[in-house]
C-alpha cells in the first residue's frame, strides 16, 4: 500500500523562517512509502513479537532484564540513526526492528509485571500517541513522513513509532486474547481493517497522512497475530514452528530486503530543494 503524502506549507518555530531553513537537514531521514516499506514493517512487527518472547524465555534475564538490554541497544542504534545525514536502510530498519521489540516489552511489562489491564494500557498508549501527534503538529504544522528532515521532526517521528508499537501490542492482545478470536481470525480482522483504510484513502479521499498513521498502527497487531500463529504450539492454536524458527525466518527475509534496498536505493526519497 503506497500513500502519496503531499506536503503542506511548513511553518517555523520561534526561530523564524530563516532559522527554520538553516536547520533543515534537506534529506528525508525515512524511506519512501512503497510496497517494500509495508512488507518490512509487517515482518519487523512479527519479529518484535517473537523475539521478545524468545529473549524472555531463553535468555534467562527475566522480562525486566530483557527490557533494559533491548532498550539500551535501541538507544545506541537511535544515536546512530540521528547522526546520519540521510536515510540509510540498514540503520533505519534496525531501529524499527528494535523499537518493535521494545514496544512489545513495554506493553508486556505493564500487563505481566504490573498487572495493568489491557484495556487500561491500550487507552494510555492511545492517549500518549495522541499527545505526541498534537505537540508534533503544533510545533511543525505537519505530520507527514515526507518531511522528516530536522532533528525535531525526527524526534517526534520516533516517539510516534514507539507509541504505535506499544499501542498495537496492547490492542492486538486485547482483541486476540480477551475476545478469544484465535490468531488467524485476529490477523484476518486486522488485515481487513488495513484494507478498509486503503479504500477510504484511495476511493473516499481520507487524508493521506492520517491514512498512513492508522495503517501503521494496525500493522503492529497484524504482524503480532501472524507471529503468534506461526510460533505458538498447535494446542494453543498455532502452527508450532516455535519462536526460534519464526524469528530466524523473518529476520532472514528482512535482511535480504534491506540489503536489496541498500544496493538499489529504490526507497530513497528525493531531496527537498524547495527551501520550505
Amino acid at each position: 500500500m503506497t500513500y502519496e503524502t503531499s506536503e503542506t506549507a511548513e511553518f517555523p518555530g520561534a526561530g523564524g523562517p530563516a532559522a527554520h531553513v538553516r536547520h533543515r537537514l534537506r534529506l528525508n531521514k525515512v524511506p519512501e512509502v512503497t510496497v517494500y516499506f509495508w512488507i518490512i514493517k509487517v515482518l519487523c512487527t512479527t519479529v518484535g513479537e517473537t523475539a521478545a518472547d524468545l529473549l524472555n524465555e531463553k535468555a534467562g534475564l527475566g522480562l525486566t532484564g530483557v527490557s533494559l538490554l533491548m532498550s539500551g541497544l535501541l538507544a545506541v542504534v537511535l544515536v546512530a540513526q540521528f547522526r546520519t545525514g540521510a536515510y540509510r536502510a540498514g540503520v533505519y530498519w534496525l531501529a524499527v526492528a528494535l523499537i518493535s521489540v521494545v514496544g512489545t516489552l513495554i506493553s508486556d511489562n505493564l500487563t505481566d509485571n504490573m498487572g495493568v489491564p489491557l484495556e487500561v494500557s491500550t487507552a494510555v498508549f492511545a492517549v500518549g500517541l495522541a499527545v505526541v501527534f498534537v505537540v508534533w503538529f503544533r510545533r511543525e504544522r505537519t505530520l507527514s513522513i515526507h518531511s522528516i528532515d530536522t532533528t525535531g521532526r525526527e524526534t517526534f517521528y520516533w516517539l510516534a513509532v514507539l507509541f504505535t508499537f506499544a499501542l498495537g501490542t496492547a490492542a492486538g492482545d486485547l482483541v486476540s486474547e480477551r475476545m478469544a478470536l484465535g490468531y488467524p481470525l485476529a490477523a484476518g480482522l486486522f488485515a481487513l481493517a488495513i484494507a478498509a483504510v486503503a479504500v477510504a484513502h484511495f476511493a473516499l479521499g481520507l487524508d493521506a497522512v492520517w491514512s498512513f498513521w492508522i495503517a501503521y498502527i494496525l500493522t503492529r497487531p497484524l504482524g503480532a497475530s501472524i507471529g503468534d500463529y506461526l510460533s505458538q504450539p498447535t494446542g494453543d492454536g498455532g502452527l508450532g514452528l516455535g519462536v526460534v524458527v519464526t524469528s530466524v525466518l523473518f529476520l532472514a527475509v528482512i535482511l535480504a530486503l534491506v540489503v536489496y534496498l541498500a544496493v538499489t536505493r529504490r526507497d530513497v526519497a528525493e531531496p527537498d530543494r524547495s527551501g520550505t
